[in-house]
C-alpha cells in the first residue's frame, strides 16, 4: 500500500498528488513513468513521474480527470493509500549538454516536461521552454519549469495569456529569428507532437516525444502500447516512452488510443450509477 501524502489542485480536473514511495523514489529518474492500481477491481493505469524527491521518499504524479479510473484517483485525499504503485519503468530520458534545448511542453505534458527541463539544464544546457494551454487557468508548474529555464514563452489558445496561438507558432518564430536549436524536446497532446515534430523536420532539428499509450502491464509482455516507429513496432514501455518525433506514425497512434472509448463511456457511466 503506498501513502497519498500531499494533494493539490492545480487547475480544471487537473490534480497533484505525492505518493510515499522511497524505494521507487531512490530510483526514479527524468522520462519515466509509473503503473498504478487504486484497489483490487480497478485497471491499471500509467502516469509520468513529474517529480521525485529521494530524501523524503516520494514520487509525484500530476494527472488530468478523464476517464473512470483518473476520476477515482481523483476524489482520493491525503492519508488515502493506493494499492499497487509500480516503477519506475520505461527508459529515462537521455541528459547530456546538447547545447541549445526547447523544451515544450502542450496541456498536462506540462507536467513531465518539468524533470527533464530540470535535469537537461542541471547538465549545463541553455534552456528555452514553451508551454501551451488552452487557457491561462489551465497552466501548470509555470513557476518550476521558469527556475530551470534560460527564456520561457507562454501560448494560450485564447490568448488569455502570452502568444494567442500555439506552441508551434512560438517555435517557428525561434526559428525565423535565426535561434539556433541543437534539441527539442515535445510533450503533450498527440496532435500538438505531430506538428512540432513535422515542422522540426523540415529543419533537421532532432527532436524527441514522449508517448503514453495505453498500456496494461508495463512490462513489455502484453503488446497493447505498441506504437509504429520508422516502420518498426516498438512497444512504449519498455522501447520508450521517449522516441524520435520524426519517425513517430502519429496517425495509427491517435487511432489506437482511441479503440476502447465505448468501454470507457460505459464504465464512467456505471461509475456514476
Amino acid at each position: 500500500m503506498y501513502e497519498i501524502i500531499e494533494k493539490q489542485v492545480l487547475s480544471e480536473n487537473v490534480k497533484l498528488m505525492k505518493v510515499k514511495a522511497p524505494l521507487m523514489a531512490k530510483k526514479a529518474q527524468a522520462g519515466q513513468f509509473i503503473i498504478l492500481r487504486i484497489d483490487e477491481k480497478g485497471e491499471r493505469i500509467p502516469l509520468t513521474i513529474a517529480d521525485y524527491d529521494r530524501k523524503k521518499g516520494t514520487i509525484t504524479i500530476i494527472f488530468m480527470e478523464v476517464g473512470k479510473t483518473t476520476k477515482q484517483l481523483g476524489t482520493m485525499k491525503k492519508g488515502d493509500m493506493i494499492l499497487n504503485f509500480a516503477g519506475p519503468l520505461g527508459t529515462p530520458s537521455e541528459v547530456e549538454n546538447f547545447g541549445n534545448a526547447v523544451m515544450i511542453g502542450g496541456g498536462v505534458g506540462i507536467a513531465p516536461l518539468y524533470p527533464i527541463v530540470r535535469a537537461l539544464k542541471q547538465a549545463g544546457n541553455h534552456v528555452i521552454s514553451i508551454l501551451g494551454v488552452r487557457n491561462k487557468d489551465l497552466l501548470i508548474l509555470e513557476k518550476e519549469i521558469d527556475e530551470f529555464s534560460d527564456k520561457l514563452y507562454i501560448a494560450t489558445d485564447d490568448g488569455s495569456k502570452g502568444h494567442k496561438g500555439f506552441v508551434s507558432d512560438v517555435l517557428q518564430k525561434l526559428i525565423d529569428d535565426g535561434e539556433k536549436i541543437d534539441i527539442v524536446w515535445a510533450i503533450g497532446p498527440i496532435i500538438m507532437m505531430k506538428v512540432v515534430a513535422n515542422l522540426t523536420k523540415k529543419y533537421d532539428i532532432k527532436t524527441i516525444v514522449s508517448l503514453n499509450p495505453i498500456m496494461v502491464d508495463g512490462t513489455g509482455m502484453c503488446g497493447g502500447c505498441r506504437v509504429s516507429v520508422g516502420g518498426e513496432t516498438k512497444f512504449a514501455c519498455v522501447d520508450g516512452p521517449e522516441f524520435d518525433g520524426h519517425l513517430v506514425d502519429y496517425d495509427n497512434l491517435m487511432l489506437r488510443n482511441r479503440r476502447f472509448i465505448c468501454e470507457e463511456e460505459k464504465a464512467c457511466k456505471l461509475a456514476g450509477e
